[in-house]
């Protein structure tokens, strides 16, 4: 039976890789995490319950856990799913994504690398070192064009560029010591268990609760969407199928405005619950949850436009994202609204859903 680690794989897309991997393989799943503001055990209730699953609480920059991490769990793949991932907190406090992105990347190479010096001939050629990382280190895009594999790097805010940096000392990790690695760039996810400091699951959220639905400058700003599930499939096919060495962009081919999602995100409110029957809207004069948007300051930096050029992914590995938007859509208001009590107790002493990424704090 394969031994995949997964790090970070109590978070967003972690834990759903840890369920998709459940019900689409045989492996035996060991799940590292640090358990931040973002990572909870709560996204791992039902994979824990599974004698495949194992979890294993840890930074992934601490070098002699994660040392007998590899020599107790003996790995046949690594997938790098650790990082801190909110822009705005990045903003706000750089630090912490510098000492997970790149020096816990670092950490994990290294560690990754003399493990891989104690194994048979056999086991060394069945290795695989995927790195999880965004499209976000490719910059911004003008009105047209799309991110390949090819694209420099840009990065503009300290999360991309500690993103690129981890991206860079993978690629090197191959053409150095010839460590079997794998390396993917995925556009906006959505899904269950995101936590709700990100766009879709904020405006479902506050929605609910008839709270401002915050829109940096014109929301006019682009991203590409695609739905965890698929993002994970896409995944785990690299990772059996993927050239070693080699990128892969995944990309969900869903161009949306942030004020094209926010007011998608209303229609789909009204319709599971209507305005007139939440109680949240009793004393309020609003005639629905559009009249909740308004209008930010932008970000800083703020990158105008992702997009992703998926065709290498679907030429060499016949990946295709399966989920349509408007379907993943109504699905992910679907849970957050079912699933309310979850909600309450990820954010619970955390995070209120205060507005982050004005670069007030240091460090």
């Amino acid at each position: 039976m394969p031994t995949l680690l997964i790090t970070g794989g109590a978070g967003f897309i972690g834990s759903n890789l840890v369920q998709h991997a459940l019900v689409h393989t045989a492996d035996r799943l060991v799940v590292v995490d640090k358990l931040t503001y973002a990572g909870s055990l709560l996204n791992l209730e039902q994979p824990l319950k599974d004698p495949r699953v194992s979890f294993v609480r840890a930074d992934i920059a601490d070098r002699a856990v994660m040392t007998r991490v590899f020599a107790e769990e003996r790995p046949d793949a690594v997938l790098n799913l650790a990082a801190e991932t909110h822009v705005d907190r990045s903003i706000d406090s750089p630090r912490a994504f510098v000492e997970t992105n790149v020096v816990g990347t670092f950490v994990l190479l290294e560690t990754a690398r003399q493990f891989v010096a104690t194994l048979s001939p056999t086991e060394r050629e069945r290795f695989r070192f995927l790195h999880v990382s965004t499209d976000e280190v490719y910059g911004t895009l003008g009105s047209s064009g799309q991110f390949s594999e090819e694209t420099p790097y840009a990065p503009n805010s300290p999360y991309a560029a500690s993103k690129a940096s981890a991206d860079h000392l993978v690629r090197a990790y191959f053409h150095t010591y010839g460590l079997p690695v794998l390396i993917t760039n995925c556009s906006n996810n959505y899904g269950p268990y995101q936590f709700p400091e990100k766009l879709i699951p904020l405006m479902m959220l506050n929605g609910l609760e008839g709270r401002p639905l915050p829109i940096y400058g014109d929301g006019g700003h682009v991203r590409d969407w695609l739905h965890v599930d698929d993002h994970c499939a896409g995944i785990l096919l690299v990772l059996r199928k993927g050239r070693a060495g080699e990128k892969y962009n995944v990309g969900g081919g869903n161009e949306r405005s942030n004020l094209q999602i926010v007011d998608r995100i209303c229609e789909v409110l009204e319709a599971l619950r209507p305005a007139r029957s939440n109680p949240a809207f009793k004393f309020a004069r609003m005639a629905g949850y559009r009249a909740l948007k308004t209008f930010v300051p932008d970000r800083p930096g703020h990158d105008r436009r992702y997009a992703i050029d998926a065709s290498k992914i679907r030429r060499e590995l016949g990946w295709a994202p399966r989920c349509a938007f408007e379907d993943g859509l109504e699905a992910t208001a679907r849970w957050y609204l079912d699933h309310r009590d979850w909600c309450d107790a990820v954010q619970a002493g955390r995070y209120d859903r205060e507005r982050l990424g004005l670069g007030e704090r240091q460090g």
